[in-house]
C-alpha cells in the first residue's frame, strides 16, 4: 500500500464529519427520545458475539452479510453484527422473564460485508425498535406506526408510501405446490426479479397441475392498491385457508393504518419475500420518491427466540439513520451562540465561561492569539471591560 492510499477507508466504509456527526447526533437523540415516549427502554448490544448466537433462525443473506473472525483467547468464531434484531431478541429470551408484551429500541452501528446497494454504507447505524409478547394486528399497527412517526420526526415524509406484504401467502402456496428445494430455490429467485417471461418458461416444463400453474404465474402480478387483496381471494379461493388468513390479516392491518394515516399511500406486493428465511407473517418498508431503496422496513419474526430457550411473538423495524439524516429536512436550532474566549488565565473569566457552557453555549478558549481557528463559526467573544467579563458580538 502507498503512502497517498494509507488515509483511505475501505470501499463502502464511511465516516462521519462536523457539522454532519452533530446533526446525527442530534437525531440519535430525538429518535430514542420520541421511542421513550412510547414506551420503549433503549439497549444497548455488544459489537460482537458468537457467531452461532448471531445467526439463530436467519436466513443466508444474513450470514454472507456478517464478518466472522476468531476469537483469540477461545478459539471459537465470533460474528460482527449485520443485524441488532437477532441480539435484541437474544436478550428477551434470556435476560428478563416477561411473560407479556416488551418493547425494546437501540442505535448502534452494524457492519456488511457487503453493501445493500451499490451506493449504501457497509457501517449503517441502525435504529429500530422491536415489540415482543404479542401476535396480534394491534402490536403490528404500534410498530408501523412508530415507523411513520420516526419518518416524521425526521421530516422524511415527503410523499411517503408503505409497501405490505405477508410470506404466509407464499408459504401457502408452497405447500399447495409440493415444490422440490431445487424448484423452490428457482421459483424463489425468479419471483424476486418478477421475471414473468422466466417464471411461463419455468412452469411450462414443470408437469405441474393447471391450478398450480396459474397460482404460481399470477401470484407475482398481485401488487398495486387495496383492491389486490380482493383479487387474491378470488385467484386463491381453492387453496388452503392459510393463504385468506393472511389476506384478512392485511386488509385489518391496511384499515387501522388508514385510519391512522389517512395521507400514507399504501401499496400492496404480495410477492415481496425480504427476509424470507427468518420472517413469519407480515412484512413492510417505507418509500420515499427521493431515494431509491426503502428508507425503513421491518416485519414479524415470531418464533425467533425459540433457539434461545424462549419462543416469543415478535415484531420490528430498523433503518438507517444516517440515511435518515441525509434526507431529512429538519432544519436544526442555530440559536446556540459560539463564544470565543482569550487565552487568559483568570478566575473571572474562568466563572464567565463555566456560566455560558452551563447556559448549553459553545465557548471555545483561543489556545494561541496569533493563529485563526477558522473551524468554529464564532458569533460572539468575550472579552474585559472595565475589569468585567462582557459578551460582545461578532
Amino acid at each position: 500500500m502507498s503512502l497517498a492510499e494509507r488515509w483511505l477507508l475501505p470501499d463502502g466504509v464511511k465516516e462521519v464529519l462536523p457539522p454532519r456527526a452533530q446533526k446525527v447526533e442530534a437525531a440519535r437523540r430525538r429518535l430514542l427520545d420520541l421511542y421513550d415516549t412510547w414506551g420503549y427502554e433503549l439497549v444497548m448490544t455488544p459489537l460482537i458475539e458468537h457467531l452461532d448466537s448471531l445467526l439463530v433462525g436467519v436466513g443466508r443473506d444474513l450470514e454472507l452479510n456478517t464478518f466472522k473472525v476468531t476469537d483469540q483467547l477461545t478459539g471459537r468464531m465470533l460474528g460482527i453484527r449485520a443485524d441488532i434484531t437477532q441480539q435484541v431478541a437474544r436478550i428477551d429470551a434470556n435476560h428478563l422473564n416477561n411473560q407479556g408484551p416488551v418493547r425494546f429500541c437501540y442505535c448502534s452501528t452494524v457492519l456488511h460485508t457487503l453493501p445493500a446497494n451499490p451506493l449504501a454504507s457497509r457501517n449503517p447505524l441502525q435504529v429500530g425498535a422491536e415489540l415482543f409478547g404479542h401476535s396480534g394486528v394491534a402490536s403490528d399497527v404500534e410498530i408501523i406506526s412508530l415507523m411513520v412517526e420516526t419518518l416524521n420526526a425526521m421530516q422524511v415524509n415527503q410523499d411517503l408510501s408503505l409497501d405490505l406484504g405477508h410470506v404466509g401467502i407464499y408459504r401457502g402456496l408452497m405447500g399447495e405446490a409440493a415444490l422440490s428445494a431445487d424448484q423452490e430455490t428457482e421459483y424463489f429467485e425468479l419471483l424476486q426479479r418478477k421475471d414473468l417471461p422466466e417464471i411461463a418458461r419455468f412452469l411450462a416444463g414443470s408437469g405441474f397441475s393447471d391450478s398450480v400453474k396459474a397460482h404460481l404465474t399470477i401470484l407475482p402480478t398481485l401488487h398495486g392498491g387495496r383492491e389486490v387483496l380482493q383479487k387474491a381471494r378470488v385467484c386463491f379461493a381453492d387453496v388452503e385457508t392459510s393463504i385468506i388468513e393472511a389476506l384478512d390479516y392485511l386488509d385489518a392491518l391496511a384499515e387501522q393504518i388508514s385510519r391512522r394515516y389517512p395521507q400514507l399511500d399504501l401499496y400492496f406486493d404480495l410477492s415481496e419475500l425480504r427476509g424470507y428465511n427468518y420472517h413469519t407473517g407480515v412484512v413492510f418498508a417505507a418509500y420515499v420518491p427521493a431515494f431509491g431503496q426503502a428508507v425503513a422496513k421491518g416485519g414479524r419474526y415470531d418464533e425467533v427466540g425459540r433457539d434461545f430457550g424462549r419462543a416469543r411473538p415478535a415484531t420490528g423495524f430498523s433503518a438507517d439513520l444516517k440515511t435518515l439524516v441525509e434526507l431529512s429536512s429538519v432544519q436544526e436550532k442555530t440559536a446556540r451562540k459560539v463564544v470565543r474566549v482569550p487565552a487568559v488565565d483568570d478566575s473571572a473569566a474562568l466563572d464567565a465561561v463555566a456560566k455560558l457552557r452551563a447556559q448549553g453555549e459553545r465557548v471555545v478558549p483561543m489556545l494561541d492569539e496569533a493563529v485563526v481557528e477558522d473551524a468554529q463559526q464564532f458569533t460572539h467573544q468575550l472579552v474585559q471591560q472595565d475589569g468585567t467579563w462582557v459578551l460582545e458580538s461578532l
